[in-house]
């Protein structure tokens, strides 16, 4: 494997080096909960709207996306078209809902609600979903930095885990928004140059780019039939509708930057500045992916090496083999790292391999500092000591922090052979776990009368729900009742069961009409202040 050169080399070592010191400045700012878990109160709103898009552009989508183009079309696309209505939806409830309270966790309100187990279940799904996520970037990054340094990609899944999650416990949130503001713009500027690099690099010259892959089919977002079983347009915008409402509306990581804003227009507009960055962002990956598919096309020697790679790992043979032979397929989530490497000048590739470095920190440090909040605040200060101490406080923060951070590392070595594309696996998991988390929240948010008891029962069918349209292969199912719907459909599925059978319930066993999630005073809070 071709090693980086002494100058691409530097410009990474450059980078990590700058963002550490970003950390160790913003220790000295993270030295109370507040600060560590809120940041004062105090950021301006582009900053956090920055750290907001530097969340969503993970390596999930600097390698995932190019990955997903290359192998199939953009359907995947039709997801981030979804987040201006999110977004809208946000501003509008979400944001004026957390910032009227002073609880620093997103599920505090959910115990008020309905209870005790609430909180701890939608705890437990978020810490899943999250170490989930960072499995996948680190994961990510991995397949990157491999082919480029020579060591193994386990090694590299080690030393990404250790630093992320060094700077993370020494500076809290500040340090994760400040360090995602500097990500954010070398992310934007490397998606920018390596889609001109490509574009422009294309043997038979950029005019072909639109005629080859259009003849391909491989600009389509997919079909628009009503199919549930498979990725239409329809099941797209379902699936990144309800994954955009957990984000924005029960991710911790989300209303964590919510609370760092200095004021309420600030906290709006971060929303925004997050959404509509990454609509066109997320849409030059997927060009990039299919401009590596057309070069792939135009030039059958450009991915040649990587071919042979993948091929004498399969077969455990160091024969040469055609590289024709192998599947376009196999090499998706790996072709955009070799391509840096080989094809691009000396000094660029050390750029965007930054960039590649800086979109897995930006999202894992994210899920690092937000868990730990969660770990504190819902299961520590709730269980186990009301009264912590400050400093004990901070002691936990810090060791939840380290803790997530090692157990995310542990998945990440754990998905390293699981062999599915990298979106697509973070899809399937964050699927999995969301469902139950957007059920229940907008159980109690819309109907007024559904107590405990109908929420109880809803989440119990619905993760029953969730189990079935997961594990579709599983023995204990017989064929004849086995889930055959898309897989982006199981946060649907989850979300759905929850909320009807919860309505079910509560007409069956009327509760005492109490305040709803995000009740009138919320819509009021939202109607007082100006629009964003």
């Amino acid at each position: 494997m071709p090693q980086l050169p002494w100058i691409d080399l530097a410009v990474v070592a450059v980078y990590l080096a700058a963002i550490l010191v970003i950390g160790v400045a913003c220790a000295r700012r993270s030295r109370t909960t507040e600060e560590f878990m809120a940041a004062g109160r105090s950021l301006p709103g582009w900053a956090v709207g920055l750290s907001i898009f530097g969340t969503f552009l993970s390596s999930n989508t600097f390698l995932g996306v190019p990955g997903k183009a290359f192998a199939g079309n953009w359907n995947g696309w039709v997801f981030s078209l979804t987040l201006p209505l999110a977004a809208w939806i946000a501003i509008r409830w979400f944001v004026p809902f957390y910032r009227s309270g002073t609880a620093l966790s997103a599920y505090e309100h959910l115990e008020r609600r309905f209870g005790p187990w609430a909180r701890v279940y939608v705890a437990l799904c978020y810490l899943a979903t999250q170490i989930a996520r960072c499995g996948t970037i680190l994961v990510g990054v991995a397949l990157a930095a491999a082919p480029l340094t020579g060591l193994s990609p386990a090694t590299i899944v080690v030393i990404a885990g250790v630093v992320v999650t060094f700077y993370t416990v020494l500076g809290g949130i500040e340090a994760v928004i400040w360090t995602d503001v500097v990500q954010a713009i070398v992310l934007g500027a490397g998606a920018l140059l390596l889609l001109a690099t490509i574009l422009f690099g294309l043997p038979d010259g950029i005019g072909s780019f639109l005629p080859t892959a259009g003849r391909a089919g491989k600009l389509s977002l997919g079909a628009w039939t009503l199919s549930p079983f498979a990725p239409t347009v329809p099941v797209m915008i379902a699936y990144g509708t309800f994954i955009n409402l957990t984000n924005f509306g029960i991710d911790q990581s989300y209303v964590q930057r919510y609370l760092t804003a200095r004021d309420d227009r600030d906290a709006r507009r971060s929303v925004w500045i997050g959404a509509l960055l990454y609509v066109p962002i997320s849409l030059v990956f997927f060009v990039v992916g299919t401009g590596l598919w057309v070069l792939d096309r135009q030039d059958p020697t450009a991915f040649a090496p990587l071919k042979i790679a993948v091929a004498a790992e399969t077969t455990n043979s160091a024969t040469p083999i055609d590289p024709v032979t192998v599947d376009s397929n196999r090499i998706a989530d790996r072709a955009l790292p070799d391509y840096l490497v080989r094809r691009l000048p000396v000094g660029v590739t050390g750029l965007l391999i930054a960039a590649i470095i800086a979109a897995a920190m930006s999202s894992v440090d994210t899920s690092l500092n937000s868990s730990a909040t969660v770990i504190h605040e819902d299961l520590y200060r709730r269980f186990v000591d009301r009264r912590v101490s400050e400093r004990t406080s901070m002691r936990v923060l810090h060791l939840a922090t380290a803790a997530v951070g090692s157990v995310g590392t542990l998945a990440a070595l754990a998905m390293l052979g699981a062999g599915k594309g990298l979106l697509d696996t973070w899809w399937q998991w964050s699927g999995i776990f969301a469902g139950g988390m957007l059920g229940l929240f907008l159980l109690g948010m819309l109907v007024r009368r559904a107590g405990s008891f109908a929420a109880l029962i809803g989440t119990a069918v619905g993760t029953l729900a969730i189990a079935w349209a997961s594990f579709r292969d599983a023995a204990i199912i017989p064929s004849a009742l086995r889930n055959h719907l898309d897989g982006n459909l199981t946060i649907v599925v989850g979300t759905l069961t929850i909320f009807a059978v919860g309505v079910f319930v509560s007409r069956l066993a009327p509760h005492r009409p109490s305040e709803t999630i995000g009740d009138d005073r919320v819509g009021q809070a939202a109607d007082a202040e100006p629009r964003a």
